[in-house]
């Protein structure tokens, strides 16, 4: 069957204009992913845009409901995603500890499908040569390591974040769960799940809700 240019420019201004539109609707973090779900949403819209666009037996209606399909099928997920902290650690993943106190935790590595190669590579990569020289060490959603040196007294990852408690900050900075719940309700919120970010700095703990009051 011969090509219809006609119809490929109307089906690429569709899928471009489908792009765009999930964009605006959804933020921006697909343009730099940073989680599993971005990343899968431009791998499937890239895989319907190269390989439906070229095919003459896929109608510009038939390519059109494909491309509805898929934005109703990611506006699906990102809802549940941000509206369930179990589906958003099902679909995002979790931050997971690699390093405490100079001391590699190898079965987290292993759990995170980090080789012993990679992590002293992604470590050189930040100026640090030595695991003795890791205080603590998180592995990221989007494989990025964030570290801590020795000498350094500033968390750089949140204690609270969409409303959810990372219990490796809790541990690092000698706080218990009940010590946290406290400094949230002192600061005028019900429960953590109020709190969108909550960051732990020179000792104190900064907390912003979902409903732009925070301290």
């Amino acid at each position: 069957m011969t090509l219809n240019y006609t119809d490929l420019f109307i089906k690429f201004f569709l899928g471009m204009f489908t792009l765009i539109l999930q964009i605006n609707l959804f933020g921006k973090s697909n343009i730099a992913p940073t989680n599993a779900m971005d990343q899968l949403q431009n791998y499937v819209l890239g895989g319907i845009m190269g390989g439906i666009i070229y095919n003459p037996n896929i109608t510009i209606l038939q390519f059109l409901l494909v491309l509805i399909i898929w934005t109703l099928v990611v506006f699906i997920l990102k809802f549940a995603r941000d509206n369930s902290v179990k589906f958003r650690n099902l679909i995002n993943g979790k931050p997971v500890q690699v390093i405490k106190n100079g001391r590699v935790l190898v079965d987290n590595c292993m759990k995170a499908g980090l080789s012993a190669n990679d992590l002293m590579f992604k470590l050189r990569s930040q100026n640090v040569f030595s695991v003795e020289q890791v205080k603590n060490c998180i592995f990221e959603q989007n494989g990025q390591l964030t570290v801590i040196e020795n000498d350094e007294a500033n968390i750089r990852f949140p204690l609270i974040s969409d409303g959810s408690v990372n219990v490796d900050v809790l541990e690092l900075i000698h706080h218990s769960q009940d010590w946290l719940d406290r400094q949230v309700q002192a600061a005028g919120f019900n429960d953590v799940d109020e709190i969108f970010l909550g960051e732990y700095v020179n000792h104190k703990v900064h907390l912003i809700g979902y409903s732009n009051k925070g301290r």
